[in-house]
C-alpha cells in the first residue's frame, strides 16, 4: 500500500524550515538577551529605592531642625528677658532701700543738728572767754554806791570781745550811767543779764543773741578804775534784782 504526504496547512515543517526557525529563534533569544541586558541598568534604577533627596525627607528634617533652634533662641530670649526683668527689679528695690535708707540718715543728723541747736541754745557760757574773775560779788567798798558789789568783774583788756552768755533778747543797749556803756539782756529762761563798762556797743534793743555771739567791746567807761567787764545776773531788768552771778553761771553749767 503506498502513502502518500499530506497537503495543506496540516502538513508538518520541513527539516530546512525547523532549521530556519530554530536560527530565527537563537536570534531572536539572544537579541533578546543583549537588549535585556542593555536595558537592565533602567530597569534596575526603576527598582531603586527613591533617594532622601527626591522623597522630601531631607527638607522635613531640616524644617523641624529650625523649628526647633527657633524655639531654644525663643527660650532662650524668654529666660534672658526674664532674668533681666528680675535684676532690674532688684536693682530697683536696691536702690529703693538704698534711698531710704540715706532718707533715714539725713533725718537722724538733721534730728541730731536739731537737738545740737536745741542744746546750743538752751547752753551758757563765760562772758569773756578764757577770763577769771577779779572782783567777787558782794564786795564791799566805797566804789560802789550800794556799798557792795552788786555783780562780778571779769578780767578783760581793753577791746576784748564780750559775748551774750545764753540765749535772749537785748532789752537795753545804751549809756547807763555808772555801768558806763550797758547791755541788758532778758535771757530765754526768763532771767537778765548785764554787762557794763563797754567800749563799744555792737547790738540794738530787740535783737535776739544767741550763746556766744559778739554784742561789745570791754572797755572803762562809766565808774571804773580800769579796763574790765561787770557783769551781773538778776531776776528783773531793774538794778537791785541782783543774783551771785556765779551761782548762776554754775547751775547752768559753767565752769567759773
Amino acid at each position: 500500500m503506498a502513502f502518500t504526504r499530506a497537503t495543506g496547512k496540516h502538513r508538518g515543517p520541513s527539516r530546512l524550515a525547523r532549521r530556519s526557525a530554530g536560527v530565527a529563534g537563537v536570534a531572536t533569544f539572544a537579541t533578546a538577551g543583549v537588549i535585556g541586558t542593555l536595558a537592565s541598568p533602567a530597569l534596575a534604577a526603576d527598582t531603586e529605592q527613591p533617594s532622601v533627596e527626591d522623597t522630601g525627607l531631607t527638607q522635613v528634617i531640616t524644617e523641624e531642625s529650625l523649628a526647633q533652634r527657633v524655639d531654644a533662641q525663643a527660650s532662650a530670649q524668654e529666660k534672658e528677658a526674664y532674668e533681666a526683668a528680675a535684676r532690674a527689679r532688684a536693682a530697683a528695690e536696691a536702690k529703693r532701700k538704698a534711698e531710704a535708707r540715706a532718707k533715714e540718715i539725713r533725718a537722724a543728723k538733721e534730728r541730731a543738728a536739731r537737738e545740737a541747736e536745741r542744746k546750743r541754745l538752751a547752753s551758757f557760757q563765760l562772758p569773756v572767754s578764757g577770763s577769771y574773775v577779779s572782783t567777787g560779788y558782794k564786795t564791799g567798798g566805797s566804789l560802789w554806791s550800794s556799798g557792795s558789789h552788786t555783780g562780778i568783774d571779769f578780767h578783760a583788756a581793753y577791746g576784748t570781745k564780750v559775748v551774750s552768755v545764753g540765749s535772749g533778747t537785748v532789752v537795753e543797749a545804751g549809756w547807763g550811767g555808772a555801768y558806763g556803756n550797758n547791755i541788758v539782756i532778758r535771757m530765754n529762761d526768763g532771767t537778765y543779764t548785764q554787762y557794763g563798762h563797754l567800749s563799744a556797743i555792737q547790738v540794738s534793743v530787740g535783737q535776739t543773741v544767741t550763746p556766744g555771739e559778739r554784742i561789745g567791746v570791754s572797755g572803762s567807761s562809766g565808774n571804773s578804775t580800769g579796763p574790765h567787764l561787770h557783769f551781773e545776773a538778776r531776776t528783773g531788768a531793774d538794778y537791785g534784782s541782783d543774783i551771785n552771778p556765779i551761782s548762776y553761771l554754775r547751775s547752768r553749767g559753767v565752769n567759773v
